[in-house]
């Protein structure tokens, strides 16, 4: 269980969306989906609060477990399913991603905006690729540097280094779902400007209301810290690095 006070989640508690993407985003990698089963079974797997769930639900009209391990998430996704009248195309599962429950051969989607770096871009795939179907789907967000290490940012390669040092390129992440037995079938580049409006503006906003209270909390100050740094080293960073979709089936 995570405690409430974690400084992580008193950061993040409450946002629309837990890493960069718009419905708009989401959307778009919808429109690029090969064709589905009539009544496919789909997993958003990290899903935090859920945004993204939301819209694939209502584009697809079809239910969407979203899986996650913090319970709040989980909560602010049911209630704003209620909101927008999808209640009854959303389920929540409060779980590891790495640990899924679900049985071998059985999931037509996995949905991941962002969240395949908590495990590692290799590691998720070969961990879900256990519970997709043959000629099954993901749809994975990734981190990725777009330019060569002489063309990037010198804060921004040593952030991400810190960061993230798992970081490569689309192509060698590509090069990686081959491997792991998946077939590419399209990948593309996040805009920057996709970072923003429901993520990096809201987030940033939310560090400088919490400010007051981080003078009094090292912890809590850390975390604001970094995160303000993160969004400060993205908004300088030349657009040397974004977030790649990558749609792959599993072969």
């Amino acid at each position: 269980m995570i405690p409430a006070d974690d400084p992580f989640f008193v950061l993040h508690q409450g946002l629309r969306r837990e890493g960069p993407g718009t419905d708009a985003t989401t959307r778009d990698a919808l429109r690029r989906l090969p064709p589905l089963p009539e009544r496919p079974v789909v997993l958003d797997l990290g899903c935090g609060p859920g945004g993204q769930t939301l819209v694939v639900a209502e584009t697809l009209r079809t239910v969407v477990t979203g899986v996650d391990l913090h319970a709040p998430f989980l909560r602010q996704l049911e209630a704003a399913a209620g909101r927008r009248g999808l209640a009854e195309l959303i389920r929540t599962r409060r779980e590891d991603m790495r640990q899924l429950s679900d049985p071998a051969d059985s999931v037509d989607l996995i949905w991941s905006e962002g969240s395949a770096y908590a495990i590692g871009f290799g590691d998720a795939l070969a961990l879900w690729r256990r519970v997709l179907k043959p000629g099954g789907l993901v749809v994975v967000s990734e981190l990725a540097w777009l330019v060569p290490p002489e063309a990037r940012p010198k804060e921004t390669q040593e952030f991400w280094a810190e960061a993230y040092p798992a970081m490569t390129t689309p192509e060698a992440n590509e090069r990686t779902a081959v491997g792991l037995g998946y077939q590419p079938v399209d990948r593309w580049v996040m805009a920057p400007g996709d970072w923003w409006p429901d993520y990096y503006t809201p987030l940033r906003q939310r560090c400088q209301e919490l400010m007051p209270a981080a003078e009094h909390d090292p912890a809590l100050m850390a975390v604001v810290a970094e995160q303000m740094r993160e969004i400060e080293v993205f908004a300088a960073s030349a657009n040397s690095c974004s977030y790649v979709f990558h749609i792959l089936r599993r072969r």
